[in-house]
């Protein structure tokens, strides 16, 4: 039977092969050899490694090598001797005002004068030409070569020219559906969002509009457009007029609100009690007259109507929200003039994810035809609902279409990267904080924000970080085990109302570089809520009761009333209970002069107990200390004795001495 190996028992190659490699023991000794060298110019002298190396050293291959490793080796070629250096001005800089996920002003400057060098290279995948011969599958191959073609050159233009772009389409599927819509429909309706119209608006769509058929027209519909002041919708329609694009404004929630309305009160007037008939026909010459009285006066006001109307210039025309009958009138007017007037007018809706496409879908048709979600990508396929018997509308859906952006940030806040899956908040946060001022978010939410002065570095602007805080706090928002402000938390409620329009911030058009002046009539008191509205109002009127100034209000905290049951609570949790304090006094106060005031004195002297008291009155009466007697002498808590048979005691002169 053979014995195993022991695994001890290695070759001299073995361990020739450890030590070369630094791995035996003698190892340690070469790993701290090093060579003097001595400065001339200073007389220094250090300790470098050493250079002279085994043979085999020097012939092994370096194929890879790492940043710092690379560096020694190029400064050891160059002979390069590197000492430390001593540096005495240290400056401290505070970096929290400064966000590293936000462009400065001079870089932003940069970066969209890059995006205007480049807009032209941003275009939108073509579909390969064909006809009836081209079979399924040839057509499938060019499509998908016709799509990695595309996205190749975009790649190139990304990496070669350091561009940001949005997260376009890469589907083949959600591009072949917007091919379909494109080749189908006389009239390609772009939606985009009011508040920066340019970056939902695709100008290659456009121009691929026209290359598939040039009788096909072009219409860009501005969506929420009563998000805009009328001085910011006059502004955006110079701007869209000088450059030739044919627009309208449009809000799918005003016209919302308009249905309902009249929903409403279809159902009311037929709810009206018959009661009303009975007292009518009491006396009808009566209301007769005034009903002639009350028609006379609603034709007069909307003849007034009318005429006002038509004497309106055009600059009202240009920025006026239209209607759902108006915006079906525009597609009529705006569709081809040479087209077939036997079939139906087929108008194209397209746009980014969330504008608002199913929305105005279904404030046209006036029922809940499309399904709606705040989630970007709702609509899967595009779908033809007919208006009416002129019209009918081809839903695509949303795709993102590729455009420049300055930072990741900028994106979350327009609503094209979800805010739900975003991994870092700052960035975000900071931008909401940069262009929404700090007394309108105070009074918004009903907090304070407490910002770093300026004469300590800070900016006069809220951070991100400074927001959430006083965000979290306000609303009881806390990290788990920690306790601390959940800034995570609150950046989604706050992201997410600027989304959504709670605060508003629009951007403003190519030649005006002033967004606060542009955005200043967005923040004041009738864009805040109807409650925070009512707190401010009541806050207003008790201060100026005292004296204060109103202009002051607005900048302070404003605290909601509180109700019956918060005052039950404060009440009860408040209140103090019976509660009483106990003055304890130390041992060497108590039996000191310093606790003469107390109780256990009398006539500001300390009196005297036990021994000592015993023989004060020895001493006093010129008696034996231990024939003196005090009191009862021992407490005890016995119920009595029996009768005959009580402790006699010894009644000396001590007793007598007392007595007398």
């Amino acid at each position: 039977m053979v014995l195993a190996k022991s695994k001890k028992n290695e070759g001299l190659g073995n361990t020739l092969m450890n030590d070369r490699f630094g791995k035996g023991r003698g190892s340690d000794h070469k790993k701290t050899s090093a060579l003097m060298r001595t400065n001339h110019t200073t007389g220094e002298q250090y300790l470098v490694n050493e250079k002279k190396d085994a043979a085999w050293v020097k012939m092994r291959s370096v194929t890879e090598q790492g940043a710092l490793d690379e560096f020694l080796a190029t400064a050891e070629l160059a002979g390069t001797d590197f000492t430390a250096e001593k540096m005495n001005n240290v400056k401290i800089i505070h970096t929290d005002q400064r966000n590293p996920y936000l462009l400065s002003a001079t870089e932003e400057r940069a970066v969209l004068g890059k995006h205007r060098q480049h807009k032209n290279r941003l275009t939108v995948p073509r579909r390969p030409q064909w006809d009836a011969s081209t079979t399924r599958e040839e057509l499938d191959r060019r499509e998908r070569e016709a799509l990695v073609s595309w996205r190749r050159g975009l790649a190139e233009l990304q990496e070669n020219n350091d561009l940001l772009m949005t997260p376009f389409e890469r589907n083949i599927e959600v591009w072949r559906q917007l091919w379909r819509v494109i080749e189908r429909s006389d009239l390609i309706v772009q939606i985009v969002d009011a508040r920066n119209p340019l970056l939902f608006r695709s100008e290659d769509l456009e121009s691929y509009v026209k290359a598939v058929d040039p009788k096909k027209e072009n219409l860009l519909l501005i969506n929420k457009a009563d998000m805009m002041t009328p001085k910011q919708r006059k502004a955006w329609a110079k701007h869209l007029r000088e450059a030739g694009i044919a627009y309208k404004f449009f809000s799918a929630q005003l016209a919302k609100e308009m249905i309902e309305a009249r929903e409403n009160a279809d159902s009311e007037s037929d709810e009206e009690p018959s009661s009303s008939s009975k007292q009518a026909q009491k006396a009808p010459q009566k209301e007769a007259e005034d009903g002639s009285e009350v028609e006379a006066g609603e034709a007069a006001e909307v003849e007034q109507g009318e005429s006002s109307k038509g004497k309106a210039p055009v600059d009202d025309e240009d920025t006026q929200i239209l209607t759902v009958e108006e915006l079906e009138e525009i597609f009529l007017r705006y569709a081809p003039t040479d087209r077939d007037s036997d079939h139906k007018l087929q108008v194209g809706l397209v746009g980014y994810p969330n504008v608002g496409k199913s929305s105005t879908i279904n404030a046209l048709i006036g029922a809940k035809k499309v399904s709606v979600s705040s989630t970007p990508g709702k609509t899967k396929h595009f779908q033809t609902i007919h208006l009416s018997d002129r019209v009918i509308l081809c839903d695509c859906p949303g795709l993102v279409f590729p455009n420049f952006a300055t930072t990741k940030a900028d994106l979350v806040t327009q609503g094209v990267l979800p805010i739900d899956q975003m991994r870092e908040h700052s960035g975000p946060v900071g931008l909401v904080a940069k262009r929404i001022p700090q007394p309108f978010l105070e009074a918004i939410y009903g907090i304070k924000i407490n910002t770093r002065p300026v004469e300590e570095g800070g900016t006069g602007v809220p951070t991100a970080e400074e927001l959430l805080r006083a965000y979290a706090t306000a609303r009881g928002f806390q990290t788990q085990g920690l306790g601390q402000p959940d800034e995570a938390r609150a950046s989604r409620y706050i992201l997410k109302d600027y989304v959504n329009g709670k605060l508003l911030f629009v951007h403003p058009p190519p030649g005006i570089e002033d967004e606060k002046a542009f955005n200043s009539e967005l923040y004041d008191e009738a864009h805040l809520p109807e409650r925070r509205r009512a707190a401010l109002v009541a806050a207003t009127e008790a201060l100026s009761l005292g004296g204060a100034d109103d202009e002051s209000v607005a900048s302070e905290f404003v605290s909601l009333p509180q109700g019956p049951k918060s005052q039950k609570l404060d009440k009860s949790f408040f209140t103090p209970k019976n509660v009483r304090g106990h003055v304890s006094m130390p041992f060497n106060y108590k039996y000191s002069e310093q606790g003469s005031s107390s109780g256990s004195t009398a006539g500001g002297t300390k009196m005297l107990s036990g021994r000592k008291a015993r023989a004060a009155i020895a001493l006093e009466n010129g008696l034996d200390p231990k024939d003196v007697q005090i009191g009862s002498g021992k407490k005890h808590f016995k119920k009595g004795a029996p009768k005959g048979m009580g402790r006699k005691t010894r009644r000396g002169p001590a007793a007598n001495v007392m007595d007398d």
